[in-house]
């Protein structure tokens, strides 16, 4: 009888683990399913890959190039995708390449492994979505604080302490973000910073700082009067050259038109006492106190302070009581779009803090002419008159969106005989990454590409247009332009049947004669191991030009192929390349158009730059209203 209960014991017990393992089985098939959709879009690809990666000039980087570039198909075709995902990815599976070719563009290598970090936690995420939809049987809905807010506020707030506050910023900063602190520099010294943080790189304790803001009201090791102090940190490179304000030199250097110190901080000014009778005597002479020379500084210890941080598009600038201060130049790969915290430090009482202007997508349930405002499904291979290609960034929500609503609804880019897409690299920020991603399959209009978008890399966004514009669909024309430009696509079509030249052709706003920016401060610094010409070859500027069939198939050739040079201003680049092209036999034709305005909006316009969403939805409803390009603004 022992002997029967002991089998028993142990056939329920074997059955038991049968149980178990056979659970495990399938909670294991499941985690692998959410962790392995990142195959590749075909065997093939990796194998020409390496078979046909060429030599590096730099052969101490070879493995980690390599490793690179593999992280492009990170983010390829899963079984799962619908075909709205699936279009995102067009441009992404034949960019290959990429990193092989990356000699001259900053920080290229850095952005392909960031960007194969981010599909990774994209991906995880979005496995996670489909699983809980299906266990839900509906769609789940994101969690409130994963949104991208317009504002924060903290206001009298318990949470400030004493020895500082950290605010997050879930979605980065864009042009026209604004930070606005109210205060009061107190304690012994009166000293306090801000600091605007990115997120570290994986295995680095500590996070970049975009910009480092230090008021010291009673001076530092260089001077005893008080002094504005702005800087920039990375692990990397620590701390870069402070600029100083009031500043020892006298520079007329600026940034959004702004000085980067304002004249008036640490000038001397005159105060008067007025007269007194001592003791109300009337036979006691006045006293009069003579002039008396003080400084400004918009900084006071014991005196409430309001400064506002705000985002412009070549820096920061800071106001404070209402009057302009100082201006901070963006530095290479330290950007608005990074910056997902405030760090507000020292002795200074905080009262609020407000955060405006910040990206946010639209909310697709209130979203009311959804339909109207999705591309046009275009069949691989479709002939096109003209494709388009925007360079946009991921946060960069109400700009793509002011484009749809405008210079995409023509005609001609409804009816598909011209294609718009939106060229965008991923964000550090997951967040973000999941809004784009939506967004992305909402419109069917944004072609991902596989790097983090670093303004140093915005060239291998105009090879990426060209391999869209003759690769995935057939363009006679290719053309360029930026998420804040109005396009008058009619116009830029009736031009080109005017012009009526299909091979060779650049058209735009043409600069024959330009020379490098040789000062060290300029954005657009070129070092003479960049470029050693005293000019450049004629090029069009960026904010719109159109380039013939026949050069965006050469670009990709030659990219391919690793003859192109790469090049950091991507519209001098494709002049380089054009000219490239010229000294090899093609005849090219130059065509200048001067109604493509790179600095705004001019009447009769074809481009106009620098509009925001406002504008670009004044713009559209002037050419409903009027049929002519007339300027917002009285321009």
């Amino acid at each position: 009888m022992k002997k029967w209960s002991g089998v028993a014991f142990i056939a329920f017990v074997f059955t038991l683990l049968l149980l178990r393992y056979g659970l495990m089985e399938n909670r294991l098939s499941e985690m692998t399913l959410s962790n392995s959709f990142f195959r590749n879009v075909s065997d093939r690809l990796h194998s020409e890959h390496d078979r046909n990666l060429p030599a590096l000039s730099n052969p101490q980087i070879s493995s980690e190039v390599i490793a690179a570039d593999r992280l492009i198909f990170n983010f390829s075709i899963q079984q799962n995708f619908s075909q709205e995902e699936l279009q995102s990815l067009q441009t992404w599976n034949l960019l290959d390449h990429l990193v092989s070719h990356a000699e001259g563009l900053p920080n290229a290598i850095e952005a392909v492994k960031e960007a194969g970090s981010a599909s990774k936690d994209l991906m995880a995420s979005l496995e996670e979505e489909r699983l809980l939809s299906s266990l839900n049987g509906s769609v789940r809905q994101k969690p409130k604080e994963k949104q991208c807010p317009y504002s924060i506020r903290k206001m009298n707030s318990s949470e400030f302490a004493d020895n500082g506050y950290k605010l997050r910023i879930p979605c980065g900063l864009i042009q026209g973000s604004s930070i606005t602190i109210i205060g009061t520099p107190s304690g012994v010294l009166g000293n306090f910073r801000i600091d605007l943080m990115g997120s570290p790189l994986p295995g680095e304790p500590d996070p970049p700082i975009i910009l480092h803001y230090n008021v010291r009201l009673h001076g530092d090791k260089v001077t005893e009067d008080p002094v504005i102090v702005q800087n920039t940190w990375t692990l990397a490179h620590e701390w870069g050259d402070e600029e100083r304000c009031p500043s020892d030199t006298d520079s007329n250097k600026k940034v959004d038109e702004l000085e980067r110190c304002s004249r008036v901080v640490g000038e001397d000014k005159q105060t008067y006492a007025s007269s007194k009778q001592i003791n109300g005597s009337k036979h006691s002479p006045p006293s009069t106190v003579g002039p008396k020379l003080r400084r400004y500084f918009p900084f006071k210890q014991g005196y409430l302070t309001v400064a506002t941080l705000r985002v412009g598009s070549e820096g920061i600038q800071m106001t404070v009581d209402g009057k302009h201060i100082t201006s901070f130049a963006f530095r290479e790969s330290l950007e608005p779009w990074l910056v997902n915290a405030i760090r507000i430090a020292g002795d200074i009482k905080l009262m609020s803090i407000l955060v405006s202007g910040l990206p946010t997508s639209e909310d697709l349930e209130h979203v009311i002419d959804l339909e109207t405002l999705k591309s046009v499904p275009l069949p691989i291979h479709k002939k096109l008159d003209l494709f388009v290609g925007v360079f946009s960034t991921a946060n960069n929500f109400k700009r793509r969106m002011a484009v749809r609503r405008t210079w995409m609804q023509y005609d001609a880019v409804r009816t598909g005989t011209v294609a718009v897409r939106f060229f965008v690299g991923l964000h550090k920020n997951q967040i973000v990454n999941e809004e784009l991603w939506n967004e992305a399959r909402t419109y069917g209009d944004i072609q991902l590409v596989p790097f983090v978008d670093y303004y140093s890399l915005i060239t291998w966004k105009t090879i990426a247009i060209c391999i869209y514009g003759t690769e995935v669909v057939s363009a006679k024309y290719v053309m360029k332009t930026d998420d804040d430009a109005f396009v008058r696509v009619d116009e830029v079509i009736a031009s080109l049947q005017r012009i009526n030249i299909t091979r060779g052709l650049l058209y735009g706003l043409i600069n024959f004669d330009s020379k490098p920016h040789r000062n060290t401060d300029s954005k657009w610094y070129i070092s003479p191991e960049e470029w050693p010409d005293e000019t450049y070859p004629p090029w069009a500027h960026g904010p719109g030009y159109v380039i013939s069939r026949d050069i965006a198939k050469s670009v990709y050739k030659q990219h391919k192929k690793g003859h192109l040079k790469m090049f950091k201003l991507e519209d001098v680049a494709m002049g380089i390349w054009i000219a490239e092209m010229k000294r090899k036999g093609l005849d090219i034709k130059y065509e200048k158009d001067t109604r493509v305005y790179v600095e705004g909006c001019e009447s009769g316009y074809v481009v106009a730059h620098y509009q925001g969403p406002r504008e670009m939805l004044c713009l559209w409803q002037k050419l409903q209203e009027t049929k002519r390009a007339t300027c917002c603004g009285n321009r």
